[in-house]
């Protein structure tokens, strides 16, 4: 497929900081462990939908479609251990809340009360992103060939499992499926909007705070502390002629 072979038009664009995670040693050990995690999460899921589906050919291609999630997960994570092994850097590594993508994104997945049709659809577009992204990665460890081997191989089941949801989503709903994949095109990338402006109004937010912590507060200090010059120290004395309180309020 020759989209594969160049990753998706995002990815193209964000090359530079794909490049960048991927040449420190450091981070590319942390994303390898994140995408052991994302892929084992995902076998999880998909094995769910596996058992609550009605049709049998897709309950089979769930639970091979599981089975590979796992077992990319079981690649990741032993690479991973292989670079911890003979880091022998102490620099600290890149922390989970990276720019990038981790993956397929199958944690939006949600699998009890969706139909086959839906779930399909989802599965095919995150497939289809993870494989353009694989695929640039693949060319971004040139110097690394057991990891290159492993986005290789992973790639393979990716564009399989690309393949099979497209077919069983036009199967399943013949005359609705285009419609399917673009909901669920447009599903993926709203909420790639949610996170990117919830990370931005963090970000928004703490430039704000800082500004008021060190422009505006300073003001009101200086203010508070010349008017308590302007009082005297000690107790005050109640002038004589002040009316007593009453006893009761009532």
């Amino acid at each position: 497929m020759p989209a594969l072979t160049r990753g998706a038009p995002l990815d193209r664009l964000m090359r530079p900081v794909h490049q960048w995670v991927w040449r420190d040693r450091d981070r590319r050990l942390r994303k390898l462990l994140t995408f052991a995690d994302v892929e084992t999460d995902g076998g999880r899921d998909i094995l769910r939908a596996a058992e609550v589906t009605p049709d049998p050919l897709l309950r089979r291609l769930y639970l091979e479609h599981a089975i590979d999630e796992l077992r990319h997960g079981d690649l990741f994570r032993e690479r991973g251990a292989a670079l911890l092994r003979v880091q022998q850097t102490r620099r600290r590594v890149l922390k989970s809340g990276n720019p990038l993508p981790g993956g397929h994104g199958l944690d939006d997945l949600r699998i009890d009360g969706e139909p086959d049709h839906r779930l399909l659809a989802f599965l095919h577009v995150a497939e289809k992103a993870a494989a353009g992204r694989f695929t640039i990665y693949r060319k971004l460890v040139d110097d690394d060939p057991p990891t290159r081997a492993i986005f290789e191989t992973i790639l393979r089941d990716e564009v399989f499992h690309m393949n099979y949801t497209y077919t069983q989503l036009a199967r399943v709903a013949p005359r609705t499926y285009r419609r399917h994949v673009w909901h669920a095109r447009a599903k993926r990338l709203w909420n790639r909007y949610l996170r990117v402006a919830a990370a931005l109004a963090g970000l928004i937010g703490s430039v704000v705070l800082t500004v008021m912590y060190f422009v505006v507060l300073p003001p009101f200090a200086w203010l508070a502390r010349r008017a308590s010059r302007k009082e005297p120290i000690g107790w005050t004395p109640i002038a004589s002629d002040r009316p007593a309180s009453p006893r009761s309020q009532y």
